[in-house]
């Protein structure tokens, strides 16, 4: 049986590399994957839409479109049967162990050699968690981002969307035209993921939402 993966990745090369790794079988009763490409966030959200059987998604955090972990948040949410590895350059344990945290399945460091590339994917459909070689998570050291994952984490489905869509900037009216849904609707449940987050407008929801991955992303961008 041949499964489906989602290479989301901005960087060519880095998108080959990984297609590399994982063009063979990843377990004993499977064939070489069939893999689909995208290049920014909302490409990644259009093939799994278009396909939402896909076995494994393999995620970079700071694509074009989206904003630090909140596109974790945003996939687990709308596809949550669909299994996420979050592919960073930032592999320190705060960002693995928070990736997890949000729902991710696995982490793989773009440092990583094709060999430790090959073995997380293979873990992971296999039903397993991937995590870096060696790596002990802890808990989380800063009280606020506690208690925000807290609070994300009792999001319905349908509200976790509607915050990660916050984040990559979309206004009540284009987040109803995605969904699928009245606008009056998305105002809604932008109140209810405002109560939830203990905030006071969308702007503190989003402002919190980029937290989590603030440093990170300035990583990142260095």
């Amino acid at each position: 049986m041949a499964v489906q993966i989602l290479v989301a990745d901005d960087h060519p090369l880095f998108r080959d590399a990984i297609k590399s790794a994982i063009s063979v079988p990843l377990g004993d009763d499977l064939e070489t994957p069939v893999i689909s490409e995208a290049g920014d966030f909302g490409s990644a959200m259009t093939v799994l839409n278009e396909n939402p059987e896909m076995d494994l998604v393999l995620l970079d955090l700071s694509m074009p479109g989206s904003s630090g972990l909140s596109a974790l948040v945003s996939v687990r949410a709308a596809f949550p049967a669909v299994p996420v590895i979050v592919i960073s350059g930032t592999d320190d344990v705060t960002t693995v162990r928070r990736s997890v945290e949000l729902g991710a399945s696995g982490f793989i460091s773009k440092s990583a050699r094709m060999e430790a590339i090959r073995k997380g994917v293979a873990n992971v459909l296999a039903g397993e968690i991937a995590l870096p070689e060696g790596m002990n998570l802890g808990s989380e050291h800063d009280p606020e981002i506690e208690d925000l994952i807290r609070r994300i984490r009792t999001l319905t489905p349908q509200q976790a969307r509607v915050l990660g869509m916050l984040g990559e900037g979309l206004l009540n009216k284009q987040i109803a035209y995605e969904l699928g849904v009245s606008e009056a609707t998305i105002k809604a449940h932008v109140s209810a993921v405002l109560q939830k987050l203990n905030v006071d407008s969308r702007t503190q929801a989003v402002i919190l939402l980029s937290k989590i991955g603030a440093d990170m992303l300035r990583e990142d961008q260095d």
